[in-house]
């Protein structure tokens, strides 16, 4: 959330529970000039005035930017722009003097200090490993960087390019799952071997559209380094021929996810394909199929709700039930 110096607010930090309150001190770190991290949970006696009632806890690190505070802003705004990775590391926990400390990271380069060349280092080798899994994460470190000490919190905040969906088979199914993959935030292509079916025009929603055969495509973007554990790839052609080779290429990756369209004996008539060619019983576990969680749906539309819904879920550990079902938290622990 940014307060721009004529009071204008873009952005939220809370989905509107603490902006008020938030917006009132962003002020106030202005006029003081300091840095600040500060905690609302709904245990405490303000929660019901700034109005976080929905339960949990959040801290937030409330520092004043310029270009003096934070020379490298223009660059980092820059690379995101571009879609080029950058992390900003910031102090969120330890002395007062340390609190608000930054140093920006490239893969290549780093930029500013944390407070030592110690903790420079440990936070930089740190920090490049979260941005290169595309991971905002906080970091615990000694005072001066010891990896096993205590007393010190980083906040990584990595901007990594856009995780990839790869669309094989340029059938009407695809358009739906292209358009929905572009809306979650996803890079999107669109990969058939058969150029009448694979043109832009037909798949506006992909970032781009590329007429090849899967397998040989998948197997150069690997070679590449084009993709890496966030990549979503969805097998659509339900044809044997496109199917087999490029299952066998994307089961023997770690991809965050992989499914394949097709009826229950297109399925079964696949894995046994793909058993004959030698994949193993533990890379077919990967495999989802027929793709996508059982919502009844049938047009193509809703087709591609039920393939993003199975991603959502096996990115952050759901279930797919019903929430007015569950009791517990709503959401999910993931590591």
């Amino acid at each position: 959330m940014l307060v721009g110096p004529d009071g204008t607010a873009v952005g939220s930090v809370s989905g509107g529970c603490v902006e008020g309150a938030v917006y009132e001190l962003s002020g106030e770190v202005v006029e003081s000039g300091s840095p600040l991290v500060q905690r609302y949970g709904v245990s405490d006696d303000d929660a019901f005035a700034v109005g976080l009632t929905c339960g949990g806890i959040i801290e937030l690190l409330v520092e004043p930017v310029s270009r003096e505070t934070f020379p490298e802003l223009a660059e980092v705004a820059a690379a995101i722009t571009a879609r080029d990775p950058v992390a900003v590391v910031s102090v969120v926990e330890g002395p007062p003097e340390q609190i608000g400390k930054r140093m920006v990271v490239w893969p290549t380069h780093v930029s500013g200090s944390l407070g030592s060349e110690r903790l420079d280092a440990a936070a930089g080798d740190d920090a490049r490993g979260l941005l290169a899994a595309g991971r905002t994460d906080t970091l615990h470190y000694g005072l001066d960087g010891e990896r096993r000490g205590e007393g010190l919190t980083l906040f990584v905040a990595s901007y990594a390019p856009p995780a990839r969906m790869i669309v094989f088979g340029a059938i009407d199914f695809a358009a739906s799952v292209a358009r929905i993959g572009d809306f979650l935030g996803y890079h999107v292509t669109v990969c058939d071997a058969r150029p009448v079916f694979a043109t832009s025009k037909r798949f506006p929603g992909a970032d781009e559209v590329v007429v090849d055969w899967p397998h040989r495509y998948l197997r150069a973007e690997l070679d590449a380094g084009r993709v890496d554990a966030r990549t979503v790839v969805c097998v659509l052609t339900h044809d044997p021929k496109f199917d087999v080779p490029v299952l066998q290429v994307a089961l023997r990756e770690e991809f965050a996810y992989i499914g394949a369209m097709g009826s229950r004996r297109t399925h079964d008539d696949r894995l046994a394909r793909l058993r004959e060619a030698g994949v193993t019983e533990e890379e077919l576990a990967r495999l989802s199929s027929p793709i996508g969680l059982d919502l009844g749906a049938r047009t193509p539309e809703e087709t591609a709700v039920s393939i993003a819904a199975e991603i959502i879920a096996g990115r952050w550990g759901g279930g797919g039930a019903r929430l007015a079902t569950t009791e517990g938290r709503i959401h999910h622990d993931v590591s």
